[in-house]
Formats: C-alpha cells, structure tokens, sequence
C-alpha cells in the first residue's frame, strides 16, 4: 500500500507537468507515471529520442526490444503511440508485475515482458526492428565489446537509440567537478559526453552513428520530475533518492548534468 497521502490535486500535478516540448507525454495519468518512475521521467525521454530513431524504425507493427524497461511504462508508450510490437525486457521488475500493469493499461496484445539480463539476451539474430533504452544503457554498454553483441538482433539497417544521464563535457582526470564532489555518486562515473558516446559506438564498427546530442535544457526537466517525485511517490525510497539527486542537479545548474541523445543505425 502506497506510505504517503499524495500532497497536490491531480488536476494541479497534471498542469504543473504538462511540458510543451513533450506533447504525447502529455496525455498520460501522471500518478501512473509517479507511481512507475524508477529514475528521470522516461516517457519525456522516450519521446525526445523518438524523432531522431526514425518512423521506419517505429513503423506500425514494428518489432521493438526496450532494453531496461523498468515498470514498463516506455513500452506502452511505444505500443501506444506508434503501435509497436514490443518486447519489454528487464532484470529487476518480474515480467509477471510488468504483464500486470501492460494488460491494465490495455495493450497485453502488444507487449511481451520478459526476464532478461543486458549479457544474455534469449532473442534471435535480427529478430527486431529497433532497440531502445532509456536511463539503462550506461550500466551496462560503455564495455567496448557490448555493442556489436547487441546490434547482432537488428534486422540490417535496423536502428538502436538510447537516452542516458550525461555530462556535457568528458570529466578528465579522476575527481568529479569541484561543486558537485559533495554529492557524486561512483556509479555516475558512467555518465559521459556525447562526444564519448558518438566514438564509442563509432569504433565499435557495428553502427554508424546517427544522432548524438544534448537536451538543451534537460537538467530543468530533470528538476522539475526530481520535485514532483520527492513529494509525491508512494515509496519513500523514491522520494529520498529524487531528493537526493535533485540537491545535485540544483547545485550544478546545467554545467555539468543533462542528458545525451544517441541512435544508431545497424551496418
């Protein structure tokens, strides 16, 4: 059962997320995307991606792997707006909560949860139109020889295309900027530029790089969603952990932390 009494109307939530840069993202309940948010809000990534992954890649009917798909909610997205044929694949959420909450919001004819590990995935070569992650893919791609293995279930010409907590220039040397050392974390050791990321897959050999960009803006976004989790999830583990990041995404003010765009089209 849910630990906290929700603090703000869902009529004042509704207008106080509504972002003009994120339309379709819009339409959606938003205690249904508090209560399923494990990290940045990943439907506003999720639609930012979307234009630069390509209708061919979202086609109707396209078979889609949403690799780290959390509770799901990205891949009703994807079935949703561009009614995708959707395998949801995650370590941590059990395919049977992630089943659940996919035939609650009507799309268990679309969206395939299933238990997978980033290092084993159960599919066949070229077996999908597209792969997408969102807030996942630097836990487990920024090894040199992931990415071949992965793009190895694209269809040729086929396109991959993440979003991932970034920074806006490579960090150099071994300590964090001098004002966020107070709040750094070991693990965003992983976050990297987009220039990082656009070499790494570059010299991987198995894609050309399509798109590698900057959220203008986005750690507004990512303050803004911090705020809203922090007082309004259900889980205290959330509102603790939205708190504690939304102290250094204030702190650094854009200098530092935003987001990076990446697709890439298989060879």
């Amino acid at each position: 059962m849910p630990d906290i009494t929700p603090r703000t109307s869902d009529e004042e939530l509704t207008q106080r997320l509504t972002h003009v840069r994120y339309p379709r993202s819009n339409s959606y309940d938003v205690r249904w995307v508090i209560e399923n948010q494990m990290g940045p809000n990943a439907l506003w990534l999720l639609e930012w991606l979307a234009p630069a992954l390509g209708l061919d890649a979202l086609r109707p009917c396209a078979r889609v792997l949403d690799l780290g798909c959390g509770r799901a909610m990205t891949s009703v997205f994807l079935a949703r707006e561009f009614d995708a044929q959707v395998t949801a694949a995650d370590l941590w959420v059990k395919p049977d909560e992630n089943a659940r909450r996919v035939a609650e919001a009507g799309f268990a004819d679309r969206v395939l949860p299933v238990h997978a590990e980033a290092h084993d995935l159960p599919f066949a070569e070229a077996c999908f139109d597209a792969i997408v992650s969102i807030d996942a893919y630097q836990y487990f791609g920024t090894d040199d020889l992931y990415l071949p293995t992965l793009t190895r279930l694209l269809k040729p010409g086929g396109r991959i295309g993440i979003v991932v907590p970034a920074v806006r220039e490579e960090i150099e040397g071994t300590e964090p900027p001098e004002h966020l050392k107070e709040y750094w974390e070991p693990d965003w050791w992983v976050f990297h530029s987009a220039d990082w990321w656009r070499r790494h897959w570059t010299r991987s050999g198995a894609v050309e790089v399509e798109t590698a960009d900057w959220l203008d803006d986005g750690w507004r976004d990512w303050l803004l969603w911090c705020d809203v989790v922090a007082e309004e999830s259900p889980e205290e583990f959330h509102r603790t952990m939205a708190r504690q990041v939304r102290e250094a995404v204030q702190a650094d003010e854009g200098r530092a932390l935003g987001f990076v765009r990446l697709v890439g089209r298989r060879k």
